[in-house]
C-alpha cells in the first residue's frame, strides 16, 4: 500500500519564494481546487492520502516533497536552503515518524528533497542553489550502508533537480538538456521534452502511471509514443509558484 503524505495550501502562497520565475498573481482558490484534484487522483491510482492541514505563516508548505527525502529503509529530513522554509519540516517530521526511521541534515548542510533523484539503488543529488555539497555527503556517509549509490549533478539553470529531470518508468527518465546534462545518468534511457517546453520534465510515476502536468501537451505525446501511460492534472496556479506534480507528495511504501 502507498500512501501520499500532502499539504493543503497556504493562503500565503502569493507570497512564496521564487528563483526562476517573475512574480504573478495566483489565484488561491483556483490553486486549492487544483491541489485537491491531485490529490483525487492519487487515490484514484490506489494511493492513501495523508493530508496535513495549512500552514498558513508557511507560503511554500504546499510543496512538501522539499521538505524530506523517503527511502524504503529510512527518511532524511531536509534542511531547506531557503532558510524561511526551514519551519516546514518539523510537522513533515510528525507525519513521517510512525512510518520510516528518521535521519536528519544538519549545519552546515542545506538539501531539498527536490534535488534528489532516487532510480532503483541510484541516488542523484542535485548541487543547486537549495542543496550543497555538505548536505549531498551527509546523505552519502549513511545511503551505502542500505546499497544505494550517491551521485552528485550540478543543478544550475533551473531551481531543483527534479525541475530538469525525473523518472518516468524503471530505467526511463524525462529530461530537459538544456538545463541538466543528460551524461550524469549514463546506463538510463533518455526522453527529452518538447524544445517548446522547457518546464516539462517534472512528472510523478506511481504504479507504473505517469502523473503529469495538463499544461506541456507536446511532450505529452512523447510519453505515450513511447508506451506510457498518462495521466494529467491541471496545475497551473501551483506551477507559479515553482512547483510541480512531485513538489506536492511525498511518497512511501507501507512497511
Amino acid at each position: 500500500m502507498l500512501v501520499a503524505i500532502t499539504r493543503k495550501v497556504s493562503p500565503r502562497m502569493a507570497e512564496c519564494q521564487l528563483t526562476h520565475l517573475r512574480r504573478a498573481r495566483i489565484d488561491l482558490g483556483r490553486a486549492a481546487e487544483q491541489h485537491l484534484t491531485y490529490e483525487k487522483q492519487l487515490e484514484a491510482l490506489g494511493c492513501e492520502v495523508r493530508s496535513l492541514p495549512a500552514e498558513p505563516e508557511l507560503p511554500d508548505s504546499v510543496f512538501v516533497e522539499d521538505a524530506a527525502v523517503v527511502f524504503d529503509e529510512l527518511a532524511f529530513l531536509a534542511r531547506p536552503g531557503a532558510e524561511s522554509r526551514r519551519a516546514e519540516v518539523e510537522s513533515i517530521a510528525q507525519a513521517l515518524q510512525s512510518y520510516r526511521k528518521l535521519a536528519s541534515i544538519e549545519a552546515p548542510g542545506t538539501l531539498d528533497g527536490g534535488d534528489v533523484l532516487r532510480v532503483g539503488k541510484r541516488v542523484f543529488v542535485g548541487l543547486s542553489r537549495r542543496t550543497n555539497q555538505a548536505g549531498l555527503e551527509q546523505m552519502r556517509a549513511l545511503l551505502p550502508v542500505y546499497g544505494y549509490s550517491v551521485e552528485s549533478v550540478p543543478v544550475e539553470r533551473c531551481l531543483h533537480l527534479k525541475s530538469a529531470v525525473t523518472q518516468v518508468g524503471e530505467s526511463m527518465l524525462l529530461i530537459n538538456p538544456a538545463w541538466v546534462e543528460a551524461s550524469a545518468f549514463r546506463g538510463l534511457e533518455l526522453i527529452e521534452v518538447d524544445a517548446a517546453e522547457p518546464f516539462a520534465a517534472n512528472a510523478l510515476l506511481m504504479k507504473g502511471v505517469v502523473v503529469y502536468p495538463a499544461a506541456y501537451e507536446r511532450t505529452r505525446k512523447r510519453l505515450a509514443a513511447r508506451g506510457l501511460g498518462v495521466v494529467t492534472v491541471e496545475v497551473s496556479e501551483l506551477a507559479k509558484a515553482e512547483g510541480g506534480v512531485t513538489c506536492c507528495s511525498l511518497i512511501l511504501s507501507k512497511t
